[in-house]
């Protein structure tokens, strides 16, 4: 009885480090469901470091079309946050983000979320 009840226990701990593991996104800026003047960056605060080349930002307008963004940065002062310049002017309307992360341990995640510009 001992004997299976350390073996779940360890079962247990190695299966809920492995789902500590992945990147999920903490904070954005602008932040979801916003409505805010147009943004000249986006930041996404990851909970683990991130591999800055292999994870990315897309802009799209309400129309579903790609707004130019620069490339993604990690913010110099924490590994966990991505900072993206958006080169275009954006106009009033609704924007969604879709952002791919990989942390430095290799598990990937994905999500989108949208935020509104103001007049």
């Amino acid at each position: 009885m001992r004997t299976s009840t350390f073996a779940l226990a360890v079962i247990g701990y190695l299966f809920s480090n492995a789902a500590f593991a992945h990147a999920h996104l903490r904070a954005e800026t602008p932040a979801a469901s916003a409505a805010v003047q147009a943004p000249t960056a986006l930041t996404l605060t990851f909970s683990e470091g991130l591999e800055p080349g292999l994870s990315g930002v897309v802009l799209e307008n309400s129309g579903g079309a790609s707004v130019k963004t620069g490339d993604v940065s990690l913010d110099s002062a924490n590994d966990k946050t991505l900072v993206v310049p958006v080169q275009a002017k954006l106009v009033p309307g609704d924007y969604t983000v879709g952002w791919h992360a990989l942390s430095k341990d290799g598990h990937s995640t994905r999500g989108t979320y949208q935020f509104k510009v103001l007049r």
